[in-house]
């Protein structure tokens, strides 16, 4: 088994519109969604990422409000699961709710386990 990050970019432009019932309901779907991975003995941890924040950059000589990339490439949270391999990783996303999102995407990465720390 490997640890695996599923990073999620996108979909603030259509969260922010949605209404507090609509936010209410979404809420409930990543509850039981995520409910469903940890059952499964393959949640570890996730947590969505505030909307604000700042950006560093020139070995912290330049900060700047942000991250205002493209509104489809901000990461608005993460996850970390464990996994058989790659394919069962992509596999287990399937169904995530942050599809719902127009432009709402999904990033697997492998987590590698290494000495340096």
């Amino acid at each position: 088994m490997s640890n695996f990050l599923w990073l999620f970019r996108g979909g603030y432009e259509d969260y922010n519109q949605l209404s507090d019932e609509e936010r209410e309901a979404l809420n409930k779907d990543w509850t039981k969604w995520l409910e469903n991975l940890k059952q499964q003995g393959k949640l570890i941890e996730g947590l969505p990422l505030s909307q604000e924040g700042r950006v560093v950059y020139k070995r912290g000589e330049l900060i700047t409000n942000g991250p205002f990339a493209e509104g489809a490439e901000v990461v608005g949270g993460y996850t970390i699961i464990s996994a058989q391999d790659l394919a069962e990783a992509v596999t287990l996303s399937q169904g995530n709710p942050h599809f719902g999102f127009e432009e709402g995407t999904l990033e697997v990465r492998q987590i590698v386990e290494d000495e340096i720390h």
